[in-house]
């Protein structure tokens, strides 16, 4: 299978968990022969849109999100990973999804998505134990990128992995964990 990672952890700081996660999800997806490519949204240079101008045109004008659209193309899964920041996909992340699923690539003129047949995994962490964030806070931001962003595009199969307590959990049993979802291309 061609699986897409995309590491949507912000900070380029090696010793994020993020990145921990999306190497552990590669290293099984490669011992099981998967296809696989990486996108550190980190190390990507762009700016937030501002105008519609933008939106439809600042990917011809940048080579590495274009190389992105070309990844999510070519891709079968994309595995997306980032931390729950005030609640939310970080701002970063955010903005990296609304160059790279543009009109014409991601959706055409009747607002219909053009990117079906591809499946989907959401891994989060955060700080809060998860059933909370399911319970009192509902998923919120997980459904909306969900529904709004990658059901809009036509992902409509979409697994979901909430690390909670982030800051106690047990690391080494979560990477395993992580590893084999990339072994199975889950």
């Amino acid at each position: 299978m061609n699986i897409l990672i995309i590491d949507g952890h912000p900070d380029p700081t090696e010793k994020r968990f993020c990145h921990a996660l999306a190497e552990s999800y590669q290293y099984g997806a490669v011992e099981a022969g998967h296809q696989i490519k990486m996108i550190r949204v980190a190390d990507l240079q762009f700016s937030c849109l501002r105008n519609e101008t933008e939106y439809e045109t600042n990917v011809e004008k940048n080579a590495d999100l274009k190389e992105a659209q070309s990844s999510i193309k070519w891709a079968e899964h994309i595995v997306i990973i980032y931390p729950l920041w005030l609640g939310d996909v970080p701002a970063y992340l955010k903005a990296f999804l609304e160059h790279v699923l543009s009109p014409d690539f991601a959706f055409d003129e009747q607002k219909r998505g053009k990117l079906h047949g591809k499946t989907a995994r959401i891994i989060v962490t955060m700080g809060m134990p998860a059933a909370f964030y399911r319970w009192y806070f509902w998923s919120h931001s997980l459904i909306s990128l969900k529904r709004n962003i990658l059901q809009f595009v036509g992902i409509k199969s979409v697994g979901e992995t909430l690390i909670g307590s982030i800051e106690t959990a047990d690391h080494k049993k979560i990477l395993k964990q992580i590893e084999k979802l990339g072994h199975f291309g889950l």
